[in-house]
């Protein structure tokens, strides 16, 4: 059987921690950025853990 490859979208989108969570950035952090407060755009700076329930699909996806 082939290998499975890794998705490369989620690969440039997702990165694992040493502890096996998956991080992932916020969203709305692209354009629209002048009428946000300093304070909401700082906290979408920081990154998020994906859900628990989306982590079996994303595990898959960056398989290599």
């Amino acid at each position: 059987m082939p290998k499975m490859k890794t998705h490369k979208g989620a690969k440039k989108r997702f990165k694992v921690t040493g502890g096996g969570k998956i991080r992932r950035r916020q969203a709305n952090l692209n354009h629209f950025n002048s009428k946000m407060s300093s304070r909401r755009k700082r906290r979408l700076g920081t990154p998020e853990l994906v859900d628990k329930a989306d982590k079996p699909k994303i595990k898959k996806l960056l398989s290599s």
